[in-house]
């Protein structure tokens, strides 16, 4: 049987791109004509255009907070659903609240292609201890497993006593749900003496994976890998063996985009995770997930070929209070995007003797010595606060994704 799970994972960069491209123009016009807040979002835009990543990077990003409003205003999917109610299988309901459908289609949030990278094979019985309600992880993980072929226990989170007996008895062979709890149901067979020596393989997500729990769950015969995804979007990426880093699913376009922007970072560079969907029911054009991470250079050891990231590192919707103002990432952007000489800029925050203080330090390549003092005025005018202004030379700012740095100490 083979590792991957389609012969989509082996194709070249180049054949990848120029599928993602021509499917590109077609999902745009579909959102377009189909979902009314695309309908109004994209009035002046042609479709047939939006065939390059160039064309691509010309249209807005949406975020959470975009969609909130839209739903507000137009309950209960603020027009972003292709899709009338009878094309959906189930409404779901994310922290906002945000309200995402799905369909009955085989493996509507692609994550098959986690799990199979993790091992999961038909025949295996998966316990599957991520949540049932309100949000589709539970689903996530059942469609998955359902279009490979295994059986699934579908056992949430806590009666842990209880999953811990039927461990014992039904002996399931892979593990889906978040590592803190794979740790929990083992120790708590421990205690009681139960045998959960049937799991041989785990998919994790929803929280951070630590090396030394991975090595602890390894070392009792279970090989661990991380996938994720986010309940609007589904798969996003995921670990195969050997772990080195996270692999891009086939069904999206990533972007990397600097924090508060749309614009594409440098490769390598940290920034805000901007995904492109397929899904015909919710079709997410550049859609900010707030996430932040980095592509990492070459291809895995697997022999899948599709871009390697590393892995969540962080928030982008990063804001600070100051002086009773809000200072968002995305006012970075707007004060960037005037000044046309500067290349990478963040806020930095302090607080000496109590007193909030704000400095706009920006790496710039070129421009006159009245840079600093345009940027200071920009800096008011665009947060109503004002600060002082430092020029940095190029590179010399962390590449960690921050344009927002709170660096307060509070006592």
């Amino acid at each position: 049987m083979s590792d991957h799970f389609d012969g989509l994972e082996t194709r070249s960069a180049d054949e990848r791109e120029k599928d993602l491209m021509a499917a590109l123009p077609g999902q745009v016009a579909h959102a377009k004509q189909n979902a009314s807040y695309f309908s109004e979002l994209y009035k002046d835009i042609d479709p047939n255009e939006i065939n390059s990543r160039e064309a691509l990077r010309q249209l807005p990003v949406i975020r959470k907070p975009d969609v909130q409003d839209a739903q507000n205003a137009n309950p209960p999917f603020g027009g972003l659903n292709a899709v009338p109610i009878t094309g959906m299988a189930h409404v779901y309901m994310s922290p906002g609240p945000i309200f995402e459908p799905d369909s009955d289609a085989r493996d509507h949030w692609r994550y098959a292609r986690a799990l199979w990278a993790a091992g999961f094979r038909p025949g295996d019985i998966v316990h599957n201890t991520l949540s049932y309600h309100l949000t589709p992880a539970g689903g996530l993980v059942e469609t998955g497993c359902r279009a490979i072929g295994c059986a699934i226990f579908p056992g949430g989170v806590g009666n842990t006593e209880i999953q811990v007996d039927a461990i014992e008895r039904l002996k399931p062979t892979a593990y889906a749900g978040t590592p803190s709890f794979l740790r929990i149901l083992l120790e708590k067979a421990d205690e009681m003496g139960k045998d959960s020596s049937s799991y041989r393989k785990a998919s994790v997500g929803a929280e951070p994976l630590p090396p030394s729990l991975r090595q602890w769950f390894e070392d009792r015969g279970i090989v661990t890998t991380q996938g994720y995804g986010t309940a609007d979007i589904g798969l996003i990426a995921y670990e195969s063996l050997p772990v080195e880093g996270m692999i891009l699913d086939e069904g999206l376009i990533l972007e990397i985009c600097r924090p508060g922007t749309g614009e594409p970072v440098e490769e390598g560079e940290v920034g805000e995770i901007v995904v492109t969907t397929f899904n015909p029911v919710y079709p997410l054009i550049r859609y900010g997930t707030g996430d932040m991470t980095a592509i990492l250079p070459g291809a895995s050891a697997c022999g899948r070929t599709n871009t390697r990231i590393k892995g969540w590192m962080g928030r982008a919707d990063q804001s600070a209070k100051v002086r009773g103002m809000f200072v968002h990432a995305k006012l970075v952007g707007e004060i960037v995007a005037r000044h046309p000489e500067v290349d990478k800029a963040r806020i930095v925050i302090t607080n000496p003797d109590n007193r909030d203080q704000m400095v706009l330090k920006a790496e710039a390549s070129k421009g006159d010595s009245g840079l600093a003092d345009a940027l200071k005025q920009s800096v008011q005018t665009v947060t109503k606060l004002r600060g002082d202004v430092e020029i940095v030379a190029p590179g010399s700012l962390p590449n960690d994704g921050i344009v927002v740095e709170d660096a307060r100490e509070f006592t």
